[in-house]
């Protein structure tokens, strides 16, 4: 029974991975023991849930679907055909959300792949890597609790203001209103070390250099450029 049935727990919700080998009143009667035992654990929570590991027709979604209702109080506020395609969900999410206000940094966790891009019309502070082949374009400022691989944007919509600041600044490039920087073929490994540096337009040139309290201090805040 252990095997027939196996829940993994995530941020985005619930992935239950079911053994196709199984007979379908099998897996039903192990996703009710599985639930059940985890009642307690789950109390009232609201979380979106996700099939793995075998095709299942609308019918026999919907039964294993009831039998979860039936023993506990999870409730379901979104399926997903896989894990996959739930993680992919979440992460549209948070790139909606992200766009409400324009005047509030907002946070994003976790690290940007390669292929993927967030897109925001606030200034963005994120927990994490922005790895090669990624992107982030905010019309506000970017801040990077990590590192910078991939391209950041800033300013987009012009306001030369606009700064970006990471813990390790080794970007393929960075973009700041209409400027744009890109990273040497060759870098500097000196100018590459695990220091914080900023992001910073000056006189139509972008200068990166080490976040010390006099650069921060030069740094204005204003989301938009002054008229």
């Amino acid at each position: 029974m252990e095997s027939t049935v196996t829940i993994k727990a995530s941020t985005n919700g619930i992935t239950v991975i079911l053994d196709d080998s199984k007979s379908f009143d099998e897996i039903k009667s192990a996703l009710a023991a599985k639930f059940k035992a985890s009642a307690s654990l789950l109390g009232d929570s609201k979380m979106a849930i996700a099939f793995d590991g075998m095709v299942l027709t609308d019918k026999q979604r919907t039964e294993l679907l009831n039998v979860i209702s039936e023993n506990c109080n999870l409730e379901v506020t979104a399926y997903y055909e896989s894990m996959h395609e739930m993680d992919r969900a979440a992460e549209v999410k948070v790139t909606r959300d992200l766009m409400k206000d324009p005047y509030l940094a907002r946070f994003y966790k976790g690290n940007l792949r390669s292929g993927q891009s967030l897109d925001t019309e606030n200034s963005i502070i994120i927990l994490g890597d922005i790895n090669p082949g990624a992107s982030v374009i905010s019309n506000g400022n970017i801040i990077v609790l990590g590192a910078i691989k991939g391209t950041a944007f800033a300013g987009a919509l012009g306001n030369k203001n606009a700064f970006i600041f990471a813990l390790e600044m080794n970007p393929m490039q960075v973009r700041i209103a209409d400027t744009i920087a890109r990273a040497p073929d060759k870098p500097d490994k000196s100018k590459t070390a695990l220091q914080p540096r900023i992001a910073f337009l000056e006189n139509d040139t972008i200068y990166i250099e080490p976040a010390g309290k006099n650069i921060i201090n030069e740094i204005k805040l204003t989301e938009t450029e002054e008229e």
